[in-house]
């Protein structure tokens, strides 16, 4: 990267002593600390290039990236899109819906042809997990993650981690309960790396229904536990990350109803009462008086937007980072 040209117009974040040992991005499960730290470093200084008048930097021109979605979307996709285009980054849309998807054409062909196009970027969501691992065998092109299946969704544990580390010191030792239907969430396996590789505490809280077995495994160093009780993971927690329920994912019905899993597990107005402290947070779409009472969403101390926001810089940082504009990359 040429510091002469970051000194002279302030455009691009600068180095840290860290570097990415990764190509892509298809999940946090083989990211260390140091290269969590260093997008997150990263994302900070693009946040605060959003906040000039002029919010655009030439750090990507000539750079192609295309937005691979298979499955709906809107603050992920719009997210990026955002983050391409504050980039000077060539951008191209590509909608399953209305392509060659639908007259049979695979994953493999899609990508390979848009490749001929020469492309240099690739932004994948798909609703298989694995998909991005596999297109990593089919295009030279840098490939990032945007939700495949139930696997992960690592730039929103990213965004999540940035968040959090914007109201805390330090995330060790924090405690971090993680709220909803664990079992088909992609940003639950994305959050608990991050979290626990930098030194959190997390608590997992869901019907027994909804939380697979033996999940306290994915963690660094055992700081995952699970429990059934809201109230017990909500003792002593910082940080509370509900969940949205995903009915579209589920086979069957896994609990008695919506109406009776906002009573039990539903983030109310009376938690934020009893817990002072409390900060609550979502991914994205909530469902009003489900996850969260809708008093919840709008209280102060809920920091969803905060989190939107800082969704575009911590993308911002990725494709940064992983264009090879960055520290370079092995």
């Amino acid at each position: 990267m040429d510091e002469s040209r970051i000194a002279s117009d302030a455009s691009t974040p600068t180095e840290s002593g860290s570097r990415l040992h990764h190509r892509h991005l298809l999940g946090l499960r083989t990211w260390s600390a140091d290269e969590i730290r260093l997008v997150l470093d990263t994302a900070r200084q693009f946040r605060d290039v959003l906040d000039r008048p002029i919010r655009r930097v030439p750090t990507l021109r000539g750079v192609t990236v295309v937005n691979l979605f298979f499955e709906p979307s809107t603050r992920t996709r719009i997210s990026f899109e955002l983050a391409e285009k504050r980039l000077s980054a060539d951008t191209v849309n590509f909608s399953a819906a209305i392509s060659s998807v639908t007259k049979g054409e695979t994953l493999k062909d899609t990508a390979q042809n848009i490749e001929a196009m020469r492309i240099d970027m690739v932004v994948i969501r798909h609703s298989s997990p694995g998909a991005p691992q596999f297109l990593t065998q089919c295009v030279d092109a840098v490939v990032i993650n945007a939700g495949d299946g139930a696997h992960e969704h690592p730039t929103q544990g990213l965004l999540d981690l940035l968040t959090i580390s914007d109201r805390f010191e330090t995330l060790q030792g924090l405690n971090v309960s993680i709220i909803g239907d664990i079992t088909h969430s992609r940003v639950v396996r994305s959050d608990l790396y991050g979290l626990t590789r930098l030194g959190a505490n997390v608590t997992l809280c869901s019907p027994p229904t909804l939380i697979p077995p033996g999940i306290e495994r994915l963690s660094d160093g055992g700081r995952v536990r699970t429990v059934s009780r809201l109230d017990e993971a909500l003792e002593g927690c910082d940080v509370a990350i509900a969940l949205r329920i995903q009915l579209e994912r589920q086979g069957k019905t896994l609990f008695p109803s919506l109406r009776e899993y906002h009573e039990t597990f539903g983030i109310r107005t009376e938690h934020l009462e009893r817990h002072p402290d409390l900060l609550v947070m979502h991914p994205g779409p909530v469902n009003r008086g489900v996850e969260l009472e809708s008093e919840v969403v709008d209280h102060e101390r809920a920091i969803i937007l905060n989190q939107v926001t800082n969704g575009v810089a911590v993308r911002m940082a990725v494709l940064y980072l992983l264009s090879g504009h960055g520290e370079e990359v092995a």
